[in-house]
């Protein structure tokens, strides 16, 4: 027996059993679709059937809510069949770890999905911070303690989302959304943070992609993964010295998108009330989450241990009673702590596709030889999905890209198509010229035609183009209502829809609702051509590697 199988932890860079038995049964699925949609002649081969995926960005209430449009379309077209992978960050994770409490979604229609989510959306969120939730939080809280988790104002920050978006304690976990992919019946969920080190070091200094899915947790970089519900408990040397209870998937959400906590902290704490708190959470909306400025300003709080601060009043006691000595990031036991890295550890494929620090080159600075993880929000990186994806086993043919930034349309795929040319991972180079960053359109198509390793990537940035004229592909707004119905304000000083804004409107909520489901509808003729032509490169990929 080699001495891996005796571990708790599974080693190496392919993909785990259980998604391999996935792939099996979800490729039929795919190719049966896809022969319906594209109306092709013949079953498609084995060999034949592209991965799809779709990558969707972080972005709070915002993303949560585009994505749940984009979804509802890719539903209309008979879609969403054709995909293999779904992966998010950030406020896409919101809608969904939603979507996969339901074992059959993608099977049914998603209005009544939508319709729930438009409920908790335009609620008034004031009784996510009354005292009563806040002694709520504080025993939630050091029940986790008492278990063994370290706790932090992230996993604060997972019971005020809990609060907001469901009705009650949600008692759901993400093991159980195996029972959503155990007969390949919906796409496989990835969501993504970042491992950083807390001492000093900024995220771009340090930074190592950490993935989840309802199967296992993972360091790409280190080849390294664990069961999911294994995730929190003690690890030493690759065995698991003490177990924990799997964590409520609050806790996950609050992790994935705790790009919020600064401003949350920061409003807590100079509050009166619960008014008080809400008017100065949500006031200083004048910078979207991509603005550099703003992400400065988190990154500078982020090692901050815990605030020696004089509350304004008893709301802010109270507050401070619930965070004290819990650091603002979240720290995780880690489950690489003991091992050794191997004396050539530097020149492993699949170490060096993700070596991007200097400290890489340093063994003893490495996560194996520290006690904690610190996980953080993608969107201090590159507010992005794609990693998962880009891993080389898992093939993928076509990702599409679905950003929902305010700001800088193509940012994210420009600023992964620089971290893919350094770390020579597969991306198609990224061009995009003055009129597009100006006026850009509903849809782009990147692909490396002599390269069909490389992926295609479909682009959809969240832009207000045709839709301004038509309120369904080919059909014109008439009346002034139909014309203002069309009037959707995406520019960050005007929008609502800005980053730290929880609470919209249901006029904005359904705006956002028609026009990212329109964005898609309105570019059938597109996708549908390059679903053809990801069949195209997956027969000359076939050909190209057998030469």
């Amino acid at each position: 027996m080699k001495i891996h199988e005796k571990l708790n932890i599974r080693l190496g860079f392919g993909i785990c059993d259980e998604e391999i038995i996935f792939l099996s049964k979800r490729k039929k699925i795919v190719a049966d679709t896809l022969k319906k949609v594209l109306k092709l002649d013949r079953d498609l081969q084995e060999h034949e059937v592209p991965v799809i995926a779709v990558a969707a960005t972080g972005g709070g209430v915002r993303a949560m809510t585009s994505l749940l449009g984009t979804l509802l379309a890719l539903k209309k077209l008979n879609l969403l069949d054709c995909l293999t992978y779904i992966t998010g960050t950030s406020g896409s994770t919101w809608a969904m770890s939603k979507l996969y409490e339901d074992a059959n979604w993608s099977q049914k229609d998603l209005s009544e999905t939508v319709k729930d989510a438009r409920r908790k959306v335009t609620k008034s969120k004031l009784s996510s911070f009354s005292f009563d939730k806040l002694a709520f939080f504080k025993a939630e809280l050091n029940k986790r303690e008492e278990i063994g988790y370290k706790t932090s104002f992230t996993d604060l920050w997972g019971l005020v989302i809990e609060s907001m978006m469901y009705d009650n304690v949600n008692e759901k976990k993400l093991t159980d959304e195996r029972k959503a992919v155990c007969n390949g019946q919906n796409p496989l969920p990835m969501y993504v943070a970042m491992n950083v080190k807390p001492n000093g070091n900024s995220t771009l200094d340090y930074k190592e992609w950490c993935e989840f899915s309802p199967y296992e947790v993972g360091l790409l970089k280190y080849g390294a993964f664990i069961r999911s519900e294994d995730f929190g408990s003690e690890f030493y040397m690759g065995r698991k010295i003490k177990a924990l209870p799997e964590s409520r998937i609050c806790f996950f959400l609050g992790l994935w998108s705790n790009v919020f906590s600064i401003n949350l902290l920061d409003a807590w704490f100079s509050a009166i009330n619960s008014e008080s708190f809400w008017h100065n959470f949500t006031r200083d909306n004048v910078l979207d989450i991509d603005d550099e400025e703003a992400l400065q300003r988190r990154r500078a709080s982020s090692c901050l241990g815990t605030r020696v601060l004089q509350p304004a009043g008893e709301f802010s006691s109270r507050v401070r009673e619930v965070l004290t000595n819990r650091p603002l990031d979240g720290e995780n036991h880690n489950f690489l702590r003991g091992l050794q890295m191997h004396s050539n550890y530097v020149n492993e494929n699949g170490f060096s596709a993700f070596d991007d620090t200097e400290l890489d080159n340093s063994p003893n600075s490495l996560t194996p030889y520290g006690e904690n993880l610190c996980l953080v929000d993608n969107a201090y990186y590159i507010n992005a999905s794609f990693p998962p994806l880009l891993r080389e086993e898992r093939k993928v043919d076509l990702i599409m890209s679905f950003d929902y930034a305010l700001s800088d349309k193509f940012k994210t795929v420009v600023e992964t198509e620089k971290y893919c040319s350094e770390q020579k991972l597969f991306f198609p180079k990224i061009k995009v010229n003055e009129e597009d960053r100006k006026n850009p359109k509903e849809c782009y198509v990147f692909s490396e035609c002599e390269y069909p390793d490389f992926p295609i990537v479909m682009h959809f940035p969240l832009v207000n183009d045709t839709f301004r004229k038509y309120k369904q592909p080919g059909v014109e707004r008439e009346t002034d209502q139909e014309i203002k119905e069309g009037e959707v304000p995406l520019t960050e000083l005007l929008s609502p829809y800005k980053v730290f804004k929880l609470t919209y409107s249901e006029e904005d909520f359904d705006k956002l609702i028609k026009l990212t489901e329109y964005n898609v509808l309105n570019n059938e003729e597109i996708i549908l051509q390059t679903l053809r032509k990801s069949i195209e490169r997956k027969q000359k990929r076939r050909h190209y590697n057998n030469i």
